[in-house]
């Protein structure tokens, strides 16, 4: 098994925990007064006390322009939709609202783009079949 790990920085800790913590529902681990690990879907997320990722929308995906650089995950079709009723409910603003995308190609997926409270531009997409995440 294989797990993601990334680190990259956030303004507030105690905003970034109930951001990732209580709207993402990801589980804390190990963290200190400068950094906080988290459970990101199975893989591992550290946030540290730093400026934020510089980012601009220069990625064209289909009819979009995506933040670049971003982060992101990709969940089973259920858990991605799930998610994102949970942050519609919670009024979290989309840079792309929740969509689908590529509809019946290769590769088809629901996606959405959200900054976290730092600014970080994170993505969460959605695949009715993990297989194709690599198709062409």
């Amino acid at each position: 098994m294989s797990i993601f790990h990334l680190a990259y920085n956030v303004t507030d800790l105690d905003e970034a925990r109930r951001f990732y913590g209580e709207r993402l529902g990801c589980v804390e681990g190990r963290s200190t007064d400068t950094w906080a690990d988290f459970d990101f879907f199975g893989h591992q997320i550290s946030l540290h006390l730093g400026p934020p990722f510089d980012h601009a929308p220069t990625g064209r995906v289909g009819d979009h322009m995506v933040p670049m650089p971003h982060l992101g995950v990709l969940l089973g079709m259920e858990d991605w939709r799930a998610l994102a009723e949970r942050l519609q409910a919670a009024g979290q603003e989309f840079v792309i609202a929740p969509t689908l995308r590529f509809e019946g190609q290769p590769g088809e997926q629901a996606t959405m783009f959200l900054f976290d409270p730092s600014g970080n531009p994170i993505e969460f997409k959605g695949m009715r079949d993990p297989a194709q995440a690599f198709a062409t």
